[in-house]
């Protein structure tokens, strides 16, 4: 299995705590917490994108070239790219440019992302919200097929032959399709054959079972081998020496995090209960000692039988040496149990296999 960390390279502060980081030193901080994710060995780093104020990065292209000066191995991707607000040609050259940079080392999470400040501001409307995705991934993909494009669609100018450039080192370049829990962006990934990405953030995992098998059969449908294509698992989760002091160190940033979001989306309020229990190896949150993070992943691997696992850690302002420190458990403790168990011929079943009704 493949393992990494992504992050939207949080900047707001908590009422629980006084520290304050400055976007600069937010973005300093970043490409040091790439840089050590592979200097200890892991597979993949994913940066997102937002246009609000509590958060440093709205171009993750530009982040990961810089990270890929200081990087070696590390797969470089989005985390997501909002496709549906941006220009595919633009992205599309984006990356291919940071393929370039990175020795072949890119790929392209695109979503439709999970706030819609982008939408307003590059000029879309929201009415158009799910015809845009489905347009402007057509595009995309187009351009990582054909260097010379003939396209036409409603939200975007036409193209008659034009070249696109630069070509990217990979033929083709990754496009992974991310997805937060709507069936029919998991038969669109299933249907087109592209690797898909799984957000996890809430409620039972196990319950998200139907949904790989919901993308697989469509990829079947479609006439592809849905045994070859990569299924990711994204995650929040945090790694400490102990259970104890990753709940205590993780909890207070998560929990001020999603009471802003219960306002804005009214949600219920969480408090360390409701924290507690997501902590649980029943619940979303991948959050303990190496043991208990390594316990849950392989749990939801015997589930899923997915490919990679991403751990967002990084939420609200949390301390970059407490990110640090997760990071060099993850890739020295976590990562080589998972993979030595993965790349097994069979994965002990988990207690969890039979939570689903």
């Amino acid at each position: 299995m493949e393992l990494g960390f992504y992050t939207f390279a949080d900047i707001a502060s908590t009422s629980q705590t006084e520290e304050k980081i400055s976007p600069a030193q937010r973005l300093r901080n970043l490409i040091e917490e790439i840089e050590l994710a592979d200097q200890v060995g892991l597979d993949v780093f994913g940066v997102g994108e937002h246009h609000r104020p509590e958060y440093a990065v709205s171009t993750p292209a530009i982040v990961l070239a810089a990270a890929a000066e200081r990087t070696k191995k590390i797969r470089l991707t989005s985390a997501v790219t909002v496709l549906s607000s941006d220009d595919p040609v633009r992205v599309f050259q984006s990356f291919a440019t940071l393929d370039l940079l990175s020795g072949g080392r890119a790929e392209i999470m695109a979503g439709r992302g999970s706030f819609i400040e982008s939408f307003p501001l590059f000029g879309y409307d929201l009415d158009d919200y799910e015809e845009l995705f489905a347009e402007k991934l057509d595009l995309l993909l187009r351009l990582r097929q054909e260097e010379y494009v003939t396209w036409s669609g409603k939200h975007r100018p036409a193209l008659d032959g034009l070249g696109v450039y630069p070509r990217p080192q990979q033929e083709p370049l990754p496009v992974w399709i991310a997805v937060g829990g709507t069936p029919a962006s998991v038969v669109r990934a299933g249907t087109l054959g592209l690797p898909l990405a799984l957000a996890i953030i809430g409620g039972e995992p196990a319950r998200f079972a139907p949904l790989i098998k919901l993308y697989r059969d469509a990829a079947q449908r479609a006439g592809h081998d849905a045994s070859t294509l990569p299924v990711g698992i994204n995650s929040h989760g945090y790694i400490a020496d102990t259970s104890q002091a990753a709940r205590d160190e993780h909890s207070q940033y998560y929990i001020a995090m999603m009471n802003k979001l219960a306002v804005e989306r009214r949600w219920p309020r969480m408090g360390r209960r409701e924290y507690d229990s997501a902590c649980s190896p029943r619940g979303a949150l991948v959050v303990g000692s190496p043991e208990e993070v390594i316990d849950k992943i392989l749990a939801q691997h015997a589930i899923f039988g997915h490919h990679r696992f991403l751990m967002q850690a990084s939420v609200n302002a949390m301390p970059h040496r407490q990110i640090l420190h997760a990071i060099e458990l993850f890739g020295t403790k976590v990562a080589p149990v998972i993979r030595r168990e993965t790349d097994s011929p069979s994965t002990p079943a988990s207690p969890l296999v039979n939570t689903c009704p």
